[in-house]
């Protein structure tokens, strides 16, 4: 694994910390394929209940490394490239592997969250910001615009209007202001200690059944109704038959048991 990503995984806990505080941790080339290296470890690892995304030093991510991407045209186009058009690109997936993770991902966000920082934020379930933090979509700056995935996440949670004017304008917003819009989750004086509570939270309920939560609200956001109430029911008949829904009610009746892997 490169050094410019930080995983460390303790009692279930995985920590994701971006690693290039030198450079307010701006994305180059072999940060973007760093991240996803650790998606696909991730995938791999049953002992995986929650993620927490952040960033060393103060910034979370100050966006895309301009000098050194622009500078390599092939790293760029590397980029960009994809084989089937509906499928993620190298870019792409900073963002959408953290929404294909069937674990809950937290993003704590310190200092800036810009551009490209702003887009690997959106892949996560959870975003825990700073009172300080500064949140911005900033590719328009550049004359560009979103295309790291993040535009899922703002189609869902943000209304059309206020997704167009973040978008639009490449303005920072402070986090009690992103609290509004719902581009955050909460604001909390320690986005890292406030993560990891609710971590811990998340990990006393079934692994199976937070995974088909994910599942419904990720891939069936947008799709008919009766494919929604399809998946709901399918679903609930496959959290039904697994040995962790039982253990689920053994804990309710007060009986202390550990869930088992998903």
């Amino acid at each position: 694994m490169s050094e410019k990503v930080k995983l460390a995984v303790k009692d279930g806990v995985a920590w994701v910390s971006l690693n290039r505080p030198d450079k307010c941790n701006a994305l180059d080339y072999a940060l973007f394929k760093a991240l996803v290296s650790v998606q696909k470890q991730l995938h791999r690892r049953r002992d995986v209940r929650v993620v927490i995304l952040s960033g060393e030093g103060r910034d979370f991510c100050s966006g895309i490394d301009i000098k050194s991407l622009f500078n390599s045209p092939s790293s760029a186009m590397k980029l960009l490239f994809k084989v089937f058009p509906w499928r993620a690109n190298l870019a792409q997936r900073v963002n959408t592997g953290w929404r294909d993770l069937p674990v809950p991902v937290i993003a704590a966000i310190e200092g800036r969250c810009w551009g490209g920082g702003m887009q690997i934020a959106l892949g996560a379930d959870f975003r825990i910001a700073a009172p300080d933090a500064s949140l911005a979509v900033m590719e328009g700056r550049w004359g560009l615009i979103p295309d790291m995935g993040g535009t899922l996440a703002l189609r869902e949670q943000l209304p059309q209007d206020q997704a167009l004017m973040l978008s639009m304008l490449a303005e920072p917003v402070e986090a009690e202001r992103a609290l509004q819009l719902n581009l955050v989750t909460e604001v909390a004086e320690q986005p890292k200690q406030r993560a990891e509570i609710l971590a811990q939270a998340l990990m006393e309920r079934s692994p199976n059944a937070l995974a088909e939560v994910k599942r419904l609200y990720r891939r069936r956001g947008f799709a008919s109704n009766g494919r929604i109430l399809i998946g709901e029911t399918w679903g609930q008949i496959k959290m039904m038959l697994s040995k962790n829904q039982r253990i689920a009610v053994a804990k309710q009746m007060g009986k202390e048991r550990n869930y088992l892997p998903r």
